[in-house]
Protein backbone atom coordinates (compact mmCIF):
# COMPACT_ATOMS: atom_id res chain seq x y z
CA UNK A 1 0.00 0.00 0.00
CA UNK A 2 1.25 3.49 -1.59
CA UNK A 3 1.34 6.45 1.57
CA UNK A 4 -0.79 9.25 1.11
CA UNK A 5 1.06 12.56 -0.36
CA UNK A 6 0.74 15.19 1.89
CA UNK A 7 0.55 18.83 0.67
CA UNK A 8 1.08 19.95 3.99
CA UNK A 9 2.03 18.93 7.47
CA UNK A 10 4.92 16.43 5.22
CA UNK A 11 7.27 15.93 8.64
CA UNK A 12 4.94 15.09 11.15
CA UNK A 13 4.60 10.96 9.90
CA UNK A 14 8.30 11.19 10.35
CA UNK A 15 8.41 13.39 13.72
CA UNK A 16 5.55 10.34 14.96
CA UNK A 17 8.12 7.86 14.01
CA UNK A 18 10.81 9.48 16.41
CA UNK A 19 9.30 10.86 19.60
CA UNK A 20 5.81 10.77 20.97
CA UNK A 21 3.61 14.57 19.60
CA UNK A 22 1.71 16.66 22.68
CA UNK A 23 -1.27 17.56 21.46
CA UNK A 24 -3.20 20.79 23.29
CA UNK A 25 -6.02 20.28 26.04
CA UNK A 26 -9.31 21.64 26.44
CA UNK A 27 -10.51 24.81 24.64
CA UNK A 28 -14.00 24.71 26.90
CA UNK A 29 -12.09 24.81 30.42
CA UNK A 30 -9.66 27.42 29.34
CA UNK A 31 -13.01 29.84 27.92
CA UNK A 32 -14.48 29.00 31.08
CA UNK A 33 -11.64 30.79 33.13
CA UNK A 34 -12.15 34.14 31.29
CA UNK A 35 -15.81 33.80 32.89
CA UNK A 36 -17.16 35.60 30.09
CA UNK A 37 -21.14 36.74 30.13
CA UNK A 38 -23.74 36.94 27.44
CA UNK A 39 -22.30 40.30 26.27
CA UNK A 40 -18.90 39.43 26.00
CA UNK A 41 -20.24 36.43 23.65
CA UNK A 42 -21.25 39.16 21.78
CA UNK A 43 -18.35 41.41 21.67
CA UNK A 44 -19.08 44.07 23.97
CA UNK A 45 -16.44 45.59 25.16
CA UNK A 46 -13.92 44.25 22.48
CA UNK A 47 -11.32 46.86 20.54
CA UNK A 48 -9.52 44.47 18.52
CA UNK A 49 -8.44 45.96 15.18
CA UNK A 50 -10.45 43.30 12.95
CA UNK A 51 -13.61 45.05 14.06
CA UNK A 52 -15.40 42.52 15.80
CA UNK A 53 -16.93 44.45 18.61
CA UNK A 54 -20.62 45.06 18.71
CA UNK A 55 -21.74 43.15 15.48
CA UNK A 56 -23.60 40.40 17.87
CA UNK A 57 -25.30 43.05 20.05
CA UNK A 58 -28.93 42.56 19.16
CA UNK A 59 -28.56 38.87 17.97
CA UNK A 60 -32.45 37.60 18.82
CA UNK A 61 -31.22 34.42 20.69
CA UNK A 62 -28.84 34.35 23.86
CA UNK A 63 -25.38 33.32 22.54
CA UNK A 64 -23.69 32.85 25.92
CA UNK A 65 -22.06 29.11 25.92
CA UNK A 66 -21.53 29.52 22.07
CA UNK A 67 -17.38 28.78 22.44
CA UNK A 68 -17.43 28.70 18.54
CA UNK A 69 -18.67 32.52 18.03
CA UNK A 70 -15.79 33.54 20.40
CA UNK A 71 -13.11 33.10 17.53
CA UNK A 72 -15.63 36.34 15.88
CA UNK A 73 -16.30 37.92 18.97
CA UNK A 74 -13.04 37.62 21.21
CA UNK A 75 -10.43 36.35 18.99
CA UNK A 76 -7.97 37.89 21.73
CA UNK A 77 -9.48 35.02 24.03
CA UNK A 78 -8.72 32.09 21.53
CA UNK A 79 -5.27 33.08 20.64
CA UNK A 80 -4.43 33.60 24.35
CA UNK A 81 -5.64 30.27 25.12
CA UNK A 82 -3.72 28.89 22.20
CA UNK A 83 -0.33 30.38 23.19
CA UNK A 84 -1.07 29.29 26.34
CA UNK A 85 -1.11 25.56 25.06
CA UNK A 86 2.21 26.53 22.54
CA UNK A 87 3.81 27.73 25.34
CA UNK A 88 3.07 24.85 27.50
CA UNK A 89 4.85 22.44 24.75
CA UNK A 90 1.68 21.36 22.65
CA UNK A 91 3.06 20.67 18.93
CA UNK A 92 -0.15 20.78 17.64
CA UNK A 93 -3.11 22.61 18.57
CA UNK A 94 -7.02 22.18 17.65
CA UNK A 95 -8.90 25.07 16.21
CA UNK A 96 -11.77 26.16 18.15
CA UNK A 97 -14.23 24.43 15.87
CA UNK A 98 -15.68 21.66 17.99
CA UNK A 99 -19.29 22.84 17.33
CA UNK A 100 -18.64 25.01 14.25
CA UNK A 101 -21.17 23.63 11.92
CA UNK A 102 -24.72 24.38 10.80
CA UNK A 103 -26.01 21.54 12.18
CA UNK A 104 -24.58 22.41 15.34
CA UNK A 105 -24.43 26.33 14.87
CA UNK A 106 -28.70 26.10 14.22
CA UNK A 107 -29.11 25.88 18.04
CA UNK A 108 -28.16 29.52 18.32
CA UNK A 109 -29.63 30.24 14.66
CA UNK A 110 -26.31 31.12 13.73
CA UNK A 111 -25.69 28.07 10.86
CA UNK A 112 -24.82 31.15 8.32
CA UNK A 113 -22.17 32.26 10.01
CA UNK A 114 -20.40 28.48 10.09
CA UNK A 115 -17.80 29.05 7.60
CA UNK A 116 -16.33 32.30 8.70
CA UNK A 117 -16.05 30.45 12.10
CA UNK A 118 -14.33 27.43 10.91
CA UNK A 119 -11.97 30.41 8.48
CA UNK A 120 -11.71 32.74 11.43
CA UNK A 121 -10.55 29.87 13.66
CA UNK A 122 -8.13 28.25 11.18
CA UNK A 123 -6.40 31.67 11.10
CA UNK A 124 -6.21 31.97 14.48
CA UNK A 125 -4.69 28.81 15.01
CA UNK A 126 -2.74 29.34 12.51
CA UNK A 127 -1.13 32.65 13.52
CA UNK A 128 -0.25 31.68 17.17
CA UNK A 129 1.43 28.56 15.70
CA UNK A 130 3.59 30.41 13.19
CA UNK A 131 4.75 32.82 16.37
CA UNK A 132 6.00 29.69 18.43
CA UNK A 133 7.60 27.45 15.33
CA UNK A 134 11.09 26.73 15.04
CA UNK A 135 13.56 24.51 12.88
CA UNK A 136 13.54 21.94 15.56
CA UNK A 137 10.15 22.08 16.60
CA UNK A 138 7.23 23.28 14.25
CA UNK A 139 4.18 23.13 15.32
CA UNK A 140 1.01 22.54 13.47
CA UNK A 141 -2.71 23.37 13.13
CA UNK A 142 -5.21 20.67 13.78
CA UNK A 143 -8.99 21.32 11.93
CA UNK A 144 -11.31 19.83 14.43
CA UNK A 145 -14.50 18.63 12.93
CA UNK A 146 -16.92 17.64 16.27
CA UNK A 147 -19.59 14.93 16.11
CA UNK A 148 -22.41 17.40 15.99
CA UNK A 149 -25.41 17.21 18.68
CA UNK A 150 -26.97 14.84 16.16
CA UNK A 151 -27.04 11.28 15.34
CA UNK A 152 -27.80 9.39 12.27
CA UNK A 153 -27.44 6.06 13.50
CA UNK A 154 -29.59 6.22 16.57
CA UNK A 155 -32.98 7.16 16.99
CA UNK A 156 -34.20 10.13 19.32
CA UNK A 157 -37.63 8.69 19.83
CA UNK A 158 -37.86 5.47 22.14
CA UNK A 159 -40.98 4.75 20.71
CA UNK A 160 -39.78 5.12 17.19
CA UNK A 161 -36.37 3.21 16.56
CA UNK A 162 -36.57 4.11 13.15
CA UNK A 163 -36.67 7.74 13.44
CA UNK A 164 -33.78 10.07 12.72
CA UNK A 165 -33.21 13.73 13.27
CA UNK A 166 -30.57 13.87 10.65
CA UNK A 167 -29.18 12.02 7.37
CA UNK A 168 -25.70 11.26 5.83
CA UNK A 169 -26.29 14.09 3.37
CA UNK A 170 -26.89 16.75 5.50
CA UNK A 171 -24.16 15.83 7.86
CA UNK A 172 -21.61 15.69 4.51
CA UNK A 173 -22.97 19.27 3.45
CA UNK A 174 -22.40 20.40 7.12
CA UNK A 175 -18.71 18.89 7.12
CA UNK A 176 -17.96 20.15 3.83
CA UNK A 177 -18.31 23.53 4.43
CA UNK A 178 -16.46 23.22 7.60
CA UNK A 179 -13.17 21.40 6.07
CA UNK A 180 -13.04 23.62 3.21
CA UNK A 181 -12.94 26.30 5.37
CA UNK A 182 -10.05 24.64 7.66
CA UNK A 183 -8.04 24.40 4.62
CA UNK A 184 -8.54 27.46 3.61
CA UNK A 185 -7.57 29.15 6.67
CA UNK A 186 -4.36 27.28 7.34
CA UNK A 187 -4.65 24.23 8.85
CA UNK A 188 -1.92 21.67 8.22
CA UNK A 189 -4.04 18.33 9.79
CA UNK A 190 -7.79 17.63 9.63
CA UNK A 191 -9.11 16.17 12.99
CA UNK A 192 -12.44 14.16 13.13
CA UNK A 193 -12.73 13.65 16.78
CA UNK A 194 -15.11 12.80 19.59
CA UNK A 195 -16.77 10.49 17.41
CA UNK A 196 -19.75 8.57 19.38
CA UNK A 197 -21.64 7.41 15.87
CA UNK A 198 -19.37 6.13 13.08
CA UNK A 199 -22.09 7.07 10.50
CA UNK A 200 -21.81 10.89 11.19
CA UNK A 201 -18.01 10.29 11.27
CA UNK A 202 -18.16 8.24 7.68
CA UNK A 203 -20.17 12.02 6.45
CA UNK A 204 -17.43 13.38 7.61
CA UNK A 205 -14.65 11.45 6.19
CA UNK A 206 -16.57 11.15 3.00
CA UNK A 207 -16.84 15.49 3.18
CA UNK A 208 -13.02 15.78 3.94
CA UNK A 209 -11.90 13.41 0.90
CA UNK A 210 -14.20 15.61 -1.69
CA UNK A 211 -12.31 18.71 0.12
CA UNK A 212 -9.14 17.64 -0.80
CA UNK A 213 -10.49 16.68 -4.10
CA UNK A 214 -12.15 19.77 -4.92
CA UNK A 215 -9.11 22.36 -3.39
CA UNK A 216 -5.83 19.87 -4.46
CA UNK A 217 -4.76 19.56 -0.95
CA UNK A 218 -4.41 16.64 0.94
CA UNK A 219 -3.70 16.74 4.53
CA UNK A 220 -2.82 13.90 7.29
CA UNK A 221 -6.05 13.01 8.60
CA UNK A 222 -6.46 12.16 12.71
CA UNK A 223 -9.75 9.98 14.04
CA UNK A 224 -10.67 9.74 17.46
CA UNK A 225 -13.76 7.84 19.08
CA UNK A 226 -14.86 8.06 22.31
CA UNK A 227 -15.98 5.21 24.20
CA UNK A 228 -18.94 6.12 26.53
CA UNK A 229 -19.26 3.63 29.25
CA UNK A 230 -17.56 0.41 30.43
CA UNK A 231 -19.13 -1.80 27.71
CA UNK A 232 -16.42 -0.78 25.81
CA UNK A 233 -18.31 0.45 22.45
CA UNK A 234 -18.72 3.89 21.11
CA UNK A 235 -22.48 5.24 21.44
CA UNK A 236 -23.90 3.69 18.20
CA UNK A 237 -22.68 0.49 19.48
CA UNK A 238 -19.50 -0.41 17.76
CA UNK A 239 -16.22 -1.96 19.59
CA UNK A 240 -13.30 -0.46 19.64
CA UNK A 241 -11.86 -3.34 17.39
CA UNK A 242 -15.08 -2.65 14.75
CA UNK A 243 -14.49 1.48 14.68
CA UNK A 244 -11.33 1.18 13.45
CA UNK A 245 -12.15 -1.32 10.62
CA UNK A 246 -14.87 0.84 9.60
CA UNK A 247 -12.67 3.55 9.10
CA UNK A 248 -9.19 2.64 8.27
CA UNK A 249 -10.56 2.50 4.27
CA UNK A 250 -8.97 6.59 4.35
CA UNK A 251 -5.67 5.50 5.75
CA UNK A 252 -5.50 8.02 8.52
CA UNK A 253 -2.39 9.16 9.60
CA UNK A 254 -3.27 8.33 13.33
CA UNK A 255 -6.55 6.44 14.98
CA UNK A 256 -7.50 7.01 18.68
CA UNK A 257 -9.89 7.58 21.79
CA UNK A 258 -10.43 11.27 23.26
CA UNK A 259 -12.49 12.71 25.94
CA UNK A 260 -14.98 10.34 27.91
CA UNK A 261 -14.01 8.07 31.02
CA UNK A 262 -10.63 9.79 31.67
CA UNK A 263 -7.02 8.07 31.11
CA UNK A 264 -7.56 5.35 34.14
CA UNK A 265 -10.70 3.23 32.83
CA UNK A 266 -9.72 4.38 28.77
CA UNK A 267 -6.45 1.84 29.18
CA UNK A 268 -7.97 -0.99 28.36
CA UNK A 269 -9.77 0.41 24.96
CA UNK A 270 -6.38 2.21 24.09
CA UNK A 271 -4.13 -1.70 24.38
CA UNK A 272 -6.69 -2.88 22.30
CA UNK A 273 -6.96 -0.37 19.30
CA UNK A 274 -3.12 -0.30 19.91
CA UNK A 275 -2.71 -3.78 18.91
CA UNK A 276 -5.44 -4.00 16.43
CA UNK A 277 -4.38 -0.52 14.26
CA UNK A 278 -0.56 -1.04 13.92
CA UNK A 279 -0.07 -0.14 10.78
CA UNK A 280 -1.16 3.65 12.09
CA UNK A 281 -0.20 6.04 14.52
CA UNK A 282 -2.11 6.00 18.37
CA UNK A 283 -3.32 9.21 20.19
CA UNK A 284 -5.04 9.56 23.12
CA UNK A 285 -5.96 12.47 24.67
CA UNK A 286 -8.76 11.90 27.74
CA UNK A 287 -10.57 13.92 30.06
CA UNK A 288 -8.69 14.58 33.52
CA UNK A 289 -10.75 12.19 35.04
CA UNK A 290 -14.53 11.85 35.97
CA UNK A 291 -16.44 14.70 36.19
CA UNK A 292 -16.99 17.01 39.31
CA UNK A 293 -19.25 20.23 39.37
CA UNK A 294 -17.63 21.12 42.94
CA UNK A 295 -13.90 21.08 40.91
CA UNK A 296 -12.70 24.58 39.55
CA UNK A 297 -12.03 22.60 36.08
CA UNK A 298 -15.33 20.39 35.96
CA UNK A 299 -13.09 17.35 36.60
CA UNK A 300 -10.87 16.09 39.72
CA UNK A 301 -7.42 15.02 38.18
CA UNK A 302 -4.71 17.78 38.71
CA UNK A 303 -2.04 17.95 36.13
CA UNK A 304 0.20 15.45 38.17
CA UNK A 305 -2.38 12.69 38.10
CA UNK A 306 -3.21 13.05 34.22
CA UNK A 307 0.53 12.92 33.37
CA UNK A 308 1.32 9.77 35.45
CA UNK A 309 -1.31 7.74 33.95
CA UNK A 310 -0.32 9.13 30.42
CA UNK A 311 3.29 8.61 31.42
CA UNK A 312 2.16 4.80 32.16
CA UNK A 313 0.31 4.38 28.50
CA UNK A 314 3.67 6.00 26.82
CA UNK A 315 5.83 3.50 29.06
CA UNK A 316 3.69 0.42 27.88
CA UNK A 317 4.76 1.62 24.21
CA UNK A 318 0.74 2.58 22.79
CA UNK A 319 0.87 5.60 21.69
CA UNK A 320 2.04 8.56 19.62
CA UNK A 321 -0.16 11.38 20.15
CA UNK A 322 -1.29 12.08 23.33
CA UNK A 323 -2.74 15.39 25.20
CA UNK A 324 -6.04 16.37 27.07
CA UNK A 325 -9.46 16.86 26.63
CA UNK A 326 -12.13 18.24 29.38
CA UNK A 327 -10.47 19.58 32.55
CA UNK A 328 -7.48 19.74 31.07
CA UNK A 329 -5.06 22.90 30.99
CA UNK A 330 -1.89 24.22 30.07
CA UNK A 331 -0.52 23.19 33.43
CA UNK A 332 -2.19 19.47 32.56
CA UNK A 333 -0.18 19.85 28.92
CA UNK A 334 3.10 20.81 30.35
CA UNK A 335 3.37 17.68 32.87
CA UNK A 336 2.19 15.13 30.28
CA UNK A 337 4.77 16.79 27.79
CA UNK A 338 7.65 16.36 30.58
CA UNK A 339 6.16 12.93 31.69
CA UNK A 340 6.14 11.29 28.16
CA UNK A 341 9.56 13.18 26.95
CA UNK A 342 11.74 10.20 28.40
CA UNK A 343 9.96 7.83 26.35
CA UNK A 344 10.28 5.98 23.24
CA UNK A 345 7.25 6.47 20.51
CA UNK A 346 5.07 3.52 19.82
CA UNK A 347 6.26 1.57 16.54
CA UNK A 348 4.42 1.25 14.02
CA UNK A 349 4.35 -2.53 11.68
CA UNK A 350 7.04 -1.88 8.90
CA UNK A 351 4.24 -2.83 6.45
CA UNK A 352 2.59 0.20 7.60
CA UNK A 353 2.57 3.11 4.43
CA UNK A 354 3.99 5.80 7.19
CA UNK A 355 6.93 3.01 8.37
CA UNK A 356 9.34 4.99 6.16
CA UNK A 357 7.06 7.73 5.09
CA UNK A 358 10.29 10.08 5.14
CA UNK A 359 11.74 7.61 1.71
CA UNK A 360 8.76 8.32 -0.17
CA UNK A 361 7.54 11.86 0.58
Amino acid sequence: MQPPTYTRAQALPDILRHRIVILDGAMGTMIQRFKLGEAQYRGEGYTGADGAGQRFADWSRDVKGNNELLSLTRPDVISAIHEGYLAAGADLIETNTFGATTVAQDDYGMATLARAMNLRSAQLARQACDRFSTADKPRYVAGALGPTPKTASISPDVNDPGARNIDFETLRQAYLEQALALIEGGADVILVETIFDTLNAKAALFAVQQAFDETGERLPILISGTVTDASGRILSGQTVTAFWYSVRHVQPLAVGLNCALGAALMRPYIQELANVAQDTFISCYPNAGLPNPMSETGFDETPDVTSRLIHEFAAEGLVNIVGGCCGTTPEHVAAIAKAVAPQAARKIDARSPFAAYRDAA
